[in-house]
């Protein structure tokens, strides 16, 4: 190198010292920074607030609450004395909001309780609501805790994760903002700063074989819920293979056996709020572009005569609903979510706009369509979307159910054995308490020549269950600095029993317990010493065995 080029090169190495980069310049530093905004994440952020700690909560998304302020209302868990802590705080200040009249606009609180058995009086919390109380739950409680939640800020998933020696120093967002932190959680249903941090992950149902389950991979046995009953034509021009199959019918009759791994996912649907208060009811709007091919497999199955209303409305306060799917094509936009999990952020944009647009036109096909049975038309005619929810999107959710993504593998799975207690981790965060549950992820054609769907599995589980603290750290080896309390390692039928939002309310706390401990202890997740934290999570609240009883509220 030349004197000149060698001036050149000290002066632009002076220039860069001299003017940093603007992420430099915006990076603040926070003992844990929590990425996801969910309800895991939220519950992370206000227990590490309340451990002494200094915490940042962002938010990929402009909203905040996931799917408990995204419309599911109708809280799935199991048995509910196995949630303790900070969501069982939650679920008390929902029983303290519908305890008093102005909470009531739309019906009143006897008039809900001879319409749901779901409000008990005696009874310390309530595990129905509106997802506008939810959203205002949550804001008092950030607001309590003294935090600002940063929203609209997606991590950089190419550039944004810092990492030395195995250790996360900082995280970028596409807005150029960095946040340093000595711990790190990821809340996202999606993984994404797991994923950046190069930790294991799987997507997809395993093989059988892989963990020796009885429940994984493709599944025509247990598929029996939310099935077709009756003989319905699966080609465009029925009786006549060549032509081809019907939209949302995604393979043959080429199908793999029974326990077979693959890379799909159980379908994803929004979760509506509807109502039958005329004041407070919106029509179902056709979504532009609307595609009657998209619906013909339903309304072939109206006309082979199954005549059921198929979704499945659960009451809510107000006269509302907390709706899911039902039957053999309903609300689960099935084989519509297979690429989500990897996919850029314009690609899952596109992804949830063809989610909405295909429940939309569902709904409206229900509703209007000659072809639908008299009886389901007038009842879809007396249902509508609540106008006082989701008020800044057209009433419409903005959180769509992300049943699975991601999922990390590290060094303790959960598996079905788990779920069956036949293997009980001795680390417990917390409980899981739902069936192995898992909605359909194909359609395919039988033996017969007929439609068919794939995948769902629902089976109970006996007793709660422990979930380990080893599966919501990675593997030592990966990254020393994190936590992932809703991505967690797990098979994809123990997910299926983990992934209810009250667990994940549970293992945000303990993951933010488990962070302050290891910053005070100066060691890595993976050496927290695991008594020390029991004892703290006890204190805090949490039920970690089946003698352990949570807190009660007067």
């Amino acid at each position: 190198m030349n004197q000149i080029n060698q001036r050149l090169l000290l002066l632009g190495i002076a220039l860069i010292t001299l003017h940093p980069s603007p992420q430099t310049v915006a990076a603040e530093t926070f003992d844990v920074v929590v990425y996801g905004g969910t309800s895991s994440g939220i519950v992370a952020a206000i227990q590490v607030q309340r451990s002494g700690k200094t915490v940042a909560l962002l938010e990929p998304s402009q909203h905040l609450g996931g799917l408990t302020t995204g419309g599911l209302g109708a809280t799935d868990i199991g048995r509910k004395y196995v949630i303790g802590g900070l969501a069982r705080e939650f679920y008390h200040r929902i029983r303290l909001h519908y305890g008093q009249d102005d909470a009531w606009d739309h019906e009143t609180l006897d008039g809900y309780r001879k319409r749901s058995p779901r409000f008990a009086p005696e009874v310390d919390t309530m595990w129905t609501f509106e997802p506008h109380v939810a959203s205002q739950i949550y804001r008092e409680m950030l607001a309590e805790a003294g935090i600002e939640t940063l929203v609209g800020e997606r991590l950089d998933r190419t550039h944004g994760v810092k990492i030395i020696n195995g250790r996360i120093i900082s995280l970028t967002t596409e807005s150029g903002k960095t946040f340093a932190g000595k711990m790190f959680i990821d809340a996202t249903y999606e993984g994404d700063l797991m994923a950046a941090a190069g930790v294991s992950y799987h997507v997809g149902r395993e093989s059988n074989d892989t963990y020796g389950e009885t429940l994984n991979g493709f599944q025509r046995q247990h598929a029996v819920s939310h099935q077709f009953t009756h003989e319905v034509d699966p080609y465009v021009v029925p009786g006549d293979s060549a032509s081809g199959l019907l939209w949302g019918i995604q393979r043959g009759t080429d199908v793999p056996s029974d326990g077979t791994g693959d890379k799909v996912l159980q379908a994803y649907c929004f979760r509506l709020c509807t109502t039958d208060v005329p004041a407070n009811r919106k029509p179902w709007p056709k979504p532009e572009g609307y595609d009657q091919s998209r619906y013909e497999l339903l309304l072939r199955n109206f006309e082979a005569g199954d005549h059921r209303v198929p979704w499945n409305p659960v009451s809510m306060p107000n006269r509302k609903t907390d709706t899911n799917n039902n039957y053999a094509f309903s609300t689960d936009y099935i084989g519509g979510n297979y690429d989500y999990p990897d996919a850029d952020y314009a690609t899952r944009e596109r992804i949830l706009a063809d989610h909405r647009n295909y429940q939309q036109g569902l709904l409206w096909t229900l509703a209007n369509h000659e072809r639908v049975p008299e009886e389901v038309r007038e009842h879809f005619e007396r249902l509508g979307l609540a106008r006082d929810e989701f008020v800044d999107n057209d009433n419409w959710p903005t959180q769509l159910y992300i049943r699975e993504a991601r999922r990390m593998v590290s060094a303790y799975v959960m598996t079905e054995q788990n779920c069956r207690r036949q293997r009980i981790a001795k680390d417990s965060v917390g409980m899981g308490a739902y069936g192995m549950d898992s909605h359909n992820c194909t359609r395919h054609v039988s033996a017969e020549g007929f439609a068919r769907n794939e995948g769902d599995v629902q089976v109970h589980v006996s007793k709660p269950y422990p979930i380990s603290y080893r599966s919501i750290v990675p593997k030592a080896d990966e990254c020393t600095n994190l936590f992932a309390p809703v991505c967690v390692s797990s098979s994809h039928i123990g997910f299926g029993s983990i992934r209810m939002e009250p667990v994940f309310m549970v293992l945000g706390q303990s993951a933010a317990l488990a962070a302050a401990q290891a910053i005070d202890d100066g060691v890595a997740v993976q050496q927290v010493d695991y008594p020390k934290l029991a004892k703290t999570l006890r204190t805090a609240g949490q039920v970690l065995t089946l003698e352990d009883k949570p807190p009660t509220y007067e």
